[in-house]
């Protein structure tokens, strides 16, 4: 996210800039439903995102307040992610978007 709010013209821009990244939505979804999750759980979860790409992900999520990350220091390390408030905030529009989504497969689906 830009440092200086004045930067964006309209709020939705400052939303994509956010969430806008290329798995930052489901990762958000699926903090959302699952509460708590390891890399390598969100790994699983996403078979799409190689682990290089979620990392980056995961950074910036937490860098722009969304997510945040425990780490355990234990052997072996141990680090654990979830919504930060924030990030719950948000959960509605997911939710939105859910919905939506199953709307438009239903009509694809009818043809």
């Amino acid at each position: 996210m830009k440092a200086c709010p004045d930067a964006y013209h309209c709020p939705v821009e400052a939303t994509i800039d956010i969430v806008g990244g290329k798995h930052k939505v489901l990762i958000l979804w699926h903090l959302s439903k699952h509460g708590v999750l390891r890399f390598g759980e969100l790994q699983r979860l996403m078979a799409q995102a190689t682990p290089k790409m979620l990392t980056q992900q995961l950074r910036e999520l937490e860098a722009d307040g969304m997510v945040h990350r425990e780490l355990y220091h234990q052997v072996p390390p141990k680090t654990e992610y979830s919504l930060t408030p924030r990030g719950h905030r948000f959960t509605p529009v997911l939710n939105a978007m859910c919905a939506w989504g199953k709307d438009v497969l239903d009509d694809v689906t009818a043809g």
